[in-house]
């Protein structure tokens, strides 16, 4: 192969935007079946593991490639809260919950007050790389009601039958929280499901714009004379594979 048609190549390559996408969710409400429906289309509906699942997939959003890196969480009980590190890591979050479950609904609720207790809402400018490789942007702005990019997502909306939760109640609690929101059945439903994930990445995408407008214009504003700023990338707080 040529020189030019192997750079051609490593220009496609490094076009390829990443995302990381933490869901989390109570025991049972199908986080692991909806990470695997849309990763591989297939669906899987008993999944039992002890401990968090990290998967990397590339898929393709408006006509672009994404890699997509999914943290499927592991919840031992009811009263088991993501800490922070997950928010660390994350540039966005999935919140899902079974519309055939009250319980996982208001655990929901509690997750939320639990990250807004914590006071750390870090916003991610960049993809994954060392803080030693490069210097660190100004420090951003952010308070405690700052999230990231989250979606609401209620999950075995087939099972209308079982129904305890009213598309209603995500309705106002996604107001409330000031995310999206959607109803899908991992169980029969392919493309409700990657929609939900493209979706999600959408909105981390049009953050990760408006951070780095706000960035760049704080850092020209106080270099006025010099017209010169620091760029740096922000890192993974979770080990990596």
């Amino acid at each position: 192969m040529s020189s030019s048609g192997m750079r051609g190549i490593r220009r496609k390559k490094s076009a390829v935007a990443e995302v990381k996408i933490a869901v989390i969710g109570a025991p049972s409400v199908g986080k692991s079946a909806l990470v695997v429906r849309f990763l591989t289309k297939r669906y899987i509906g008993e999944y039992d593991h002890q401990s968090e699942q990290r998967y990397r997939s590339e898929a393709v959003v408006d006509g672009e490639p994404v890699l997509f890196e999914v943290l499927d969480t592991c919840n031992k009980n009811d009263d088991d809260l993501p800490g922070a590190e997950i928010l660390s890591w994350a540039d966005g979050l999935l919140l899902v919950y079974s519309i055939t479950d009250r319980q996982s609904f208001d655990w929901v609720k509690r997750c939320r007050l639990h990250f807004t207790e914590q006071g750390t809402w870090p916003l991610r400018l960049s993809g994954s790389s060392s803080p030693s490789l490069s210097p660190s942007p100004p420090p951003l702005d952010v308070s405690p009601s700052t999230s990231p990019p989250t979606l609401l997502l209620g999950n075995k909306a087939d099972m209308v039958h079982l129904r305890q939760v009213s598309s209603e109640e995500g309705e106002i609690l996604a107001k409330d929280m000031e995310c999206q929101f959607c109803e899908v059945a991992a169980s029969d439903q392919v493309l409700q499901v990657a929609s939900a994930f493209h979706d999600l990445y959408r909105e981390v995408q049009s953050c990760r714009k408006r951070c780095k407008t706000s960035l760049l214009d704080r850092v020209l504003g106080a270099n006025k004379t010099s017209r010169s700023y620091v760029r740096g990338k922000s890192d993974s707080a979770l080990p990596k594979d």
